[in-house]
């Protein structure tokens, strides 16, 4: 962003002169943004795995929270934790803030009715907090963050006054608070993912809201770009009538799709690969990368040794840039990703150009 007069006055040149060849110019290095950044980071099984450790101890100092997913709430208030493994000394020696992610998650899927029970049961809220605070401090945790999805509708006011309960609760503890929402372009958007997340109630209650700007493609549906960069800027235009840019975290996935075609409806899931993965596939079956310049994201068809066609979808150093661009752009709090574990060398690389990360 030099001007050709500032240029040439950093180098000691004139401007009105031809440069002599091999001339080497200084540009100066731009001033980087102070960005929060997030990544969820999501065990499943018996055991943490080594994919998972070397991930979050590769990239925790690129992070301002470590969110081990999930702390999931029980009928009767009370937490069942989630692995943590070596998680929170990898925090605390990368100076990342644990952040403790709270769900309605029950036998592997969000539940509307324990989220209903929750947000409207006192003395399950009460029992709950306890048990956040008692975890918080027994392990280190700075954030406290409410993923409540498909809630009913008719919750929505009722997920309000939980979240301010619990703000006043944790605020005594010193610790701050925040909320996923689902990705919104207008306050009566219709669909239950939706209609209960208040994005105005939770810009002024919480301490920053992260928004979940992925899954347009996802391994249900037809193929598409997960995150096409024209969605996501609508749900943050949208967003930012409603929460100060301050507060709000864009949400990025770290993950493509592989669809078998041709798409049937309830027919097989598409298959989450890695960026790097989907890059060696197309090299593998020697097919051209195309980049969709409306959703700024790669794709590619191939045929499997079995004949099948295929679609693939992912992130590239174009897509994430075009992310990475309209934060700066926007003024927005950080990023947050899902999920750590997926190779995408590339967005790291980039995150260190462009931003400097927080640090609690």
């Amino acid at each position: 962003n030099l001007t050709i007069a500032e240029l040439a006055q950093i180098n000691a040149i004139d401007p009105n002169r031809p440069l002599p060849v091999n001339l080497r110019l200084y540009i100066p290095e731009q001033p980087k943004q102070m960005i929060e950044s997030n990544a969820y980071v999501e065990p499943t099984g018996s055991t943490v795995s080594n994919t998972l450790i070397n991930a979050a101890q590769k990239h925790a100092d690129q992070l301002t929270y470590l969110a081990p997913f999930s702390y999931q709430v029980k009928r009767d208030g009370s937490l069942q934790a989630p692995l943590l493994n070596d998680f929170p000394n990898i925090a605390q020696n990368n100076q990342a803030a644990l952040m403790l992610v709270v769900t309605n998650l029950e036998d592997g899927a969000f539940s509307e009715e324990l989220g209903s029970l929750i947000v409207n049961d006192h003395n399950v809220q009460n029992r709950l907090f306890d048990q956040i605070i008692a975890t918080a401090k027994e392990i280190g945790y700075r954030d406290v963050h409410f993923d409540f999805e498909f809630l009913p509708a008719t919750d929505r006011e009722a997920y309000n006054q939980f979240l301010r309960r619990a703000k006043t609760r944790l605020s005594q503890e010193n610790l701050l608070m925040s909320t996923a929402l689902a990705p919104k372009t207008s306050a009566t958007q219709q669909g239950q993912w939706y209609e209960a997340h208040d994005y105005r109630a939770h810009g002024e209650i919480a301490d920053f809201v992260v928004l979940m700007t992925y899954e347009w493609g996802y391994s249900g549906g037809p193929p598409m770009a997960v995150s096409p960069i024209d969605q996501v800027r609508r749900v943050v235009d949208y967003a930012l009538t409603e929460i100060p840019a301050k507060k709000i975290m864009l949400g990025q996935n770290l993950y493509g799709y592989d669809w078998t075609l041709p798409y049937e409806p309830g027919s097989q899931y598409a298959r989450a690969i890695s960026p790097q993965q989907a890059i060696q596939l197309a090299h593998e079956n020697n097919q051209a990368i195309s980049y969709d310049s409306t959703a700024q994201a790669p794709y590619f068809q191939y045929t499997d040794g079995e004949g099948n066609r295929h679609e693939v979808w992912f992130e590239d150093a174009r897509s994430i840039q075009a992310k990475f661009d309209l934060i700066k752009e926007k003024h927005l709090r950080g990023i947050s990703y899902w999920k750590l574990g997926l190779s995408f060398p590339q967005n790291w690389l980039l995150l260190s150009d462009h931003f400097t990360i927080k640090k609690y």
